[in-house]
């Protein structure tokens, strides 16, 4: 059965072009114009992933995604032309995995779309579950706990932490973690995995302002401490 995919574009001519690549990929595509119209369509078809536009008439792509992220994990591309860098980390502080700036290659949409569901998709390589400090990561299960608390998690947020738990102390730079996290390294997205740090943080760390797990190595990227 093809993944199917939610198409949420107010210009007609975008939203063809993506639905004729998407499907020619084999994807099964719903288009919604309008925000309003996204989440009825949303909860009828259980999409496999949301492409969101940002920059929609009335119901805003960014309140969208706030709803979608209430009803769960369902992975989120965003669209956006708009240059303000706020924008992009609202969204990524919405819980989107990645973003994609107008104009844009189709065939790059469809990339990022294959790489988004594959991470969320991907068959465990190492079923057992990893227990590092208070944290108990099940790769099988894709679950998280810390110090006994379930933590719900985004695929990008999940693929972060399993990447840290797996080799606590090594210091990874941005570009790495993208290609840990991604399986390919997009220059110009490393400000994403800033982003995503900050959004685990709140989600596993005692104090989000002191982190005592993800620790920022100053000038070259983030590590995990077990101690």
């Amino acid at each position: 059965m093809s993944n199917k995919i939610l198409v949420v574009e107010d210009e007609a001519k975008i939203a063809r072009t993506l639905r004729l690549y998407l499907e020619q990929a084999g994807f099964t595509v719903t288009i919604s114009p309008t925000g309003s119209d996204a989440l009825p369509s949303f909860r009828r078809e259980r999409p496999d992933l949301v492409i969101l536009d940002l920059g929609l008439p009335g119901m805003d792509g960014l309140d969208v995604a706030r709803e979608i992220r209430r009803e769960g994990n369902t992975s989120i591309i965003m669209l956006t032309a708009r240059s303000e860098e706020a924008d992009k980390l609202v969204g990524l502080e919405l819980g989107a995995d990645d973003y994609v700036t107008k104009p844009f290659s189709p065939r790059e949409v469809v990339a990022r779309v294959r790489t988004v569901l594959r991470r969320a998709q991907s068959a465990p390589t190492q079923p057992e579950a990893i227990t590092v400090s208070n944290i108990s990561l099940d790769p099988a299960r894709r679950t998280v706990q810390v110090s006994d608390r379930a933590v719900e998690l985004t695929p990008s947020e999940f693929e972060l932490l399993s990447a840290f738990v797996r080799h606590p102390g090594q210091v990874f730079t941005r570009l790495q973690l993208l290609d840990l996290t991604q399986g390919e390294a997009y220059e110009g997205y490393e400000r994403t995995i800033d982003q995503h740090i900050k959004n685990l943080r709140k989600k596993i760390e005692p104090d989000p302002s002191s982190p005592r797990y993800i620790v920022t190595v100053h000038g070259v990227g983030y590590k995990f401490s077990s101690e």
